[in-house]
């Protein structure tokens, strides 16, 4: 577990340093606290069933549902858990022959209920993968229902641009979209499903999500959907949430000798596109970047990793754990094709958990307005509404590192959320490689 603040006698520390002694500069008047936008409280863990079991990988997801729920994770996202095609197939779960039948390999309908079932006594939310987009090669729509497809000049059905192991839909046919919604349906009523992630979205018609979504909350107010997409044009589809791609991306350029502040600066960015009532995913890790990078180096060590985590949670948005970040030892890239057993770590579990509490009890601090004081190796930053003040210190670096802290929070006495204790806070804080603070009042 990373370490807290630095035991330096606080109020006498700073009685002797003074203001002047300060490098940043401190507005004479700053701006009254504003209180902002409602912020999520939300936290994801991505499933991937092959790293769950070599067979029966439901079985094994459901195993581990009490340390996932225990890590306060409250939306568990399951990726594609349907038959797979095998004509011209590489293995890929997102290539689908029968969009209402389970892969074998994963087990059955009624191991598919029980984990939902599992996961709602938990208190989780669920939510499936689904693959609008396009079909296998093998699945019965492309016999049974060849206009379905796009097709070249020559009425040969196309593949999606650089996916030939799948065949292009085509939703300008009004019987897909019909066999599509039912398929979406079949879910929800058979295993009463809470929501779904919606892959490539934007290879699919605005226009169709919009009527599935308006159709499927018609019955289940509540269901969420989360857009794999950039564009905030799909919060106007319906969409709860879509993807905040730069994330990851700018993370790891910080956290391999980048500028801290380009961590806020994007989150910011990122945040500025989310109307009121919807959210944005944050994360350091999905299948796709763990499958496209060396997981132990992408935040310079593991240890760099949970604090990236720190970060990309605490600038808000809905942050998301990927399965294999609660793992110990792993490198290289993570083919999420591969079926691939993983012990996952009840240490890092609970760091998890420790950072998702934080997450969730600085929600409301975390709507005040933010500022930065990140420095050349630590993305710092505060957020204040009236009467309360959170301050995040994370360490980008394999070395130690201090940062002086905002004049206005120097000598208070704060919580220090990570380890739930009193503290009185430092003129400096010192935070080891990779460290991180969070302390709230």
């Amino acid at each position: 577990m990373n370490k807290i603040l630095s035991t330096i006698a606080a109020v006498a520390a700073f009685a002797a340093t003074g203001c002047t002694s300060y490098e940043i500069d401190m507005p004479e008047n700053p701006n009254p606290p504003v209180i902002g936008n409602e912020v999520s409280s939300n936290v994801i863990y991505q499933a991937n069933p092959r790293f769950f079991g070599d067979n029966e990988c439901l079985h094994g997801l459901s195993d581990q549902l009490s340390r996932i729920a225990n890590m306060d994770c409250d939306i568990l996202w399951i990726m594609p858990i349907y038959e797979t095609g095998e004509l011209n197939g590489i293995g890929s779960p997102y290539c689908i022959r029968n969009f209402t039948a389970v892969n074998p390999r994963y087990g059955t309908l009624s191991d598919v209920k029980a984990l939902v079932e599992n996961a709602h006594s938990k208190g989780m939310k669920v939510m499936l993968d689904w693959v609008a987009n396009h079909t296998a090669w093998d699945c019965p729509w492309i016999t049974e229902h060849p206009d379905w497809y796009v097709k070249d000049a020559q009425g040969n059905i196309v593949s999606p641009s650089g996916w030939s192991d799948v065949a292009q839909l085509d939703f300008s046919n009004s019987g897909l979209r019909e066999a599509m919604k039912n398929a979406m349906f079949y879910w929800v009523d058979q295993v009463q499903i809470d929501g779904y992630r919606c892959d490539y979205a934007d290879g699919v018609p605005g226009d169709f999500w919009s009527d599935v979504i308006s159709s499927l909350r018609s019955s289940h107010p509540d269901f969420m959907m989360l857009a794999e997409t950039a564009s905030p044009s799909y919060y106007d589809y319906g969409f709860d949430m879509i993807y905040d791609w730069n994330c990851a991306p700018t993370l790891s350029s910080v956290f391999n000798g980048g500028k801290p502040v380009e961590a806020v600066k994007e989150a910011q960015d990122a945040l500025a596109k989310v109307p009121d009532g919807k959210s944005i995913l944050r994360y350091v890790f999905n299948h796709d970047v763990a499958a496209e990078n060396n997981v132990a180096k992408m935040y310079g060590t593991p240890e760099g990793a949970r604090a990236a985590y720190v970060v990309a949670s605490m600038l808000n948005g809905t942050p998301m754990i990927y399965s294999s970040m609660d793992v110990e030892g792993l490198s290289g890239k993570l083919s999420f094709f591969d079926y691939r057993k993983l012990d996952f770590s009840i240490s890092l579990s609970n760091e998890y958990k420790a950072i998702n509490s934080a997450f969730k009890s600085s929600s409301e601090v975390r709507r005040g307005q933010l500022q930065d004081f990140s420095n050349s190796s630590v993305v710092c930053f505060t957020r204040s509404i009236p009467g309360h003040s959170l301050l995040v210190a994370v360490n980008t670096t394999g070395s130690t590192q201090t940062i002086k802290t905002p004049i206005t929070l120097a000598g208070s006495v704060m919580n220090d959320v990570i380890n739930n204790k009193e503290v009185t806070v430092p003129v400096t804080i010192d935070l080891e490689p990779y460290g991180y603070n969070i302390i709230m009042n």
